[in-house]
């Protein structure tokens, strides 16, 4: 909720710079009911499934660890298991202590990149730094998975990155363990992951993250999987 998807009950409409205001779960911070009112709906929902239907629900917008712990006692009380968006740079670079309070994580690229690379994604103008391919972007995921790893919480990707093919393979080799991507994008991507190990997907993201730029990231990924075919 906020910035570019505006509820009427709750986005502020006098924001300078809604990117970067109330959006996400900051909305609740001084309204609680409206998190806990949601949350008390799906956990009622989930117990209509049984316990066959774990429920995970995940807050976007979480930028540090007593927002995390926050949210996630509030999940935790209504049987539901907690986890986060990693969208803002502060929550990828503190994930050591953000990734104790919460059992998954998933990565935003639209917003993470957004936000990285000080470009608002919805800027034409801009579109050559809103790339997924950003190296810095690449680092700040690969430093999330390694968190994750090191803690036993699995870290998936959503957003455009996640329905590119290749950029896939090299989330992969980051670490990622998880992709979430429109149904059009699926066939795709799974067949592209189908022709590689994940040996080669780690061989993708070390060209990628050691490149200068998102050109020159999908170069340099190209040209490893030329080799794989040779």
């Amino acid at each position: 909720a906020g910035s570019d998807k505006p509820i009427s009950y709750a986005t502020l409409t006098s924001e300078e710079n809604p990117a970067l205001g109330v959006r996400g779960l900051r909305v609740a911070r001084d309204n609680e009911a409206l998190l806990t009112r949601q949350l008390d709906a799906i956990a009622q929902a989930a117990a209509e499934r049984g316990e066959d239907a774990p429920t995970w629900v995940m807050a976007p917008m979480v930028a540090t660890s007593t927002e995390a712990k926050w949210f996630a006692g509030l999940c935790r009380e209504r049987g539901l298991t907690p986890g986060a968006m990693i969208e803002v740079p502060a929550a990828a670079l503190m994930a050591d202590t953000i990734m104790p309070h919460l059992d998954f994580v998933s990565i935003g690229t639209n917003d993470l990149t957004q936000y990285t690379m000080a470009a608002d994604r919805l800027s034409p103008q801009l579109a050559y730094l809103t790339d997924p391919w950003q190296p810095a972007v690449l680092r700040l995921i690969r430093h999330t998975c390694v968190v994750g790893r090191d803690n036993n919480v699995p870290v998936g990707v959503c957003g455009e990155a996640a329905a590119d093919p290749v950029l896939a393979c090299v989330l992969t080799g980051l670490g990622v363990n998880s992709l979430s991507a429109a149904s059009t994008a699926v066939a795709g991507v799974g067949a592209q992951l189908a022709e590689v190990t994940l040996e080669e997907c780690q061989k993708m993201a070390e060209a990628a993250i050691d490149a200068e730029g998102p050109t020159e990231a999908r170069a340099s990924v190209f040209k490893v999987m030329e080799q794989f075919k040779n």
